[in-house]
């Protein structure tokens, strides 16, 4: 199973306030966030937290409150997530995937030139 296909889409949201945070978050923390973005109840928060920590996607820490710990970096996800979504739409292929967003408008021409340059210098940073 690929790590992307283990985080629901409502388990990412939980994540994405750790990501953000870089520093263990209390579930406190978590729930005013979630409360403010998702409009979620406490249950559901602390469902997720349990299924992330049951996926070993997250670590719960605990001291006088409990903290709670990615083990996923977001980069580690995203690539996951990329490669899942290439080889379930386009048989793998990155060229598929590039050519698809080119044929739906979805790269502008200033896209696609520097998307030129950036393969003229070897593949630096876009």
């Amino acid at each position: 199973m690929h790590l992307a296909e283990k985080i629901s889409n409502a388990e990412l949201e939980v994540m994405k306030i750790l990501w953000r945070e870089e520093k263990p978050v209390s579930f406190s923390d978590l729930r005013v966030g979630l409360q403010r973005t998702m409009g979620w109840e406490k249950s559901t928060i602390n469902t997720l937290i349990r299924r992330l920590v049951n996926k070993g996607v997250i670590t719960a820490h605990k001291q006088q409150v409990t903290y709670y710990t990615p083990n996923v970096s977001y980069h580690e996800y995203a690539q996951a997530e990329e490669e899942g979504l290439l080889e379930r739409l386009y048989q793998g292929s990155a060229k598929n995937f590039v050519a698809s967003l080119c044929q739906h408008g979805k790269l502008s021409e200033a896209d696609i030139d520097e998307l030129k340059e950036f393969f003229k210098m070897g593949g630096g940073s876009v």
